[in-house]
């Protein structure tokens, strides 16, 4: 059965909605995100590998069952990181602002400019 033009337009808007809030509140795309792509695909040997290397690059200790995160403004599960420890998600709520593309101190902000200077996409997935 083939739906009428009117839904699947409104199926088409709710993916691109999707798509668009798993941009992260900084920008970087949470699809990219290998705690992402670990829950979504429920792959325990890519949790276990995410873990050791996050484990390593901050030194603290990262457990598997850590790397469980739908996307840092989707609703539901989020890292330990993302939930309560990224300065940058903890500002925009504050401020109850979206990302931070609407921010006024954005030029001059050092918490978002970091990972804009080494991830510059992310910059552009906010402009977009």
């Amino acid at each position: 059965m083939r739906l009428p033009n009117k839904y699947r337009f409104v199926d088409i808007l709710n993916v691109k909605l999707e798509m668009r809030q798993l941009i992260a509140i900084c920008g970087l795309d949470c699809e990219e995100c290998d705690a992402y792509k670990a829950t979504k695909n429920n792959d325990q040997a890519l949790c276990e590998k995410t873990a050791k290397l996050w484990s390593e690059l901050n030194n603290a200790p990262i457990l598997p069952e850590h790397i469980n995160c739908e996307g840092c403004r989707m609703n539901g599960t989020k890292t330990v990181f993302c939930s309560s420890l990224c300065e940058i998600r903890k500002c925009a709520i504050a401020k109850g602002l979206e990302t931070c593309a609407e921010c006024t101190q954005k030029e001059f902000c050092t918490k978002v400019g970091t990972v804009w200077k080494h991830n510059p996409q992310a910059r552009k997935n906010l402009e977009s």
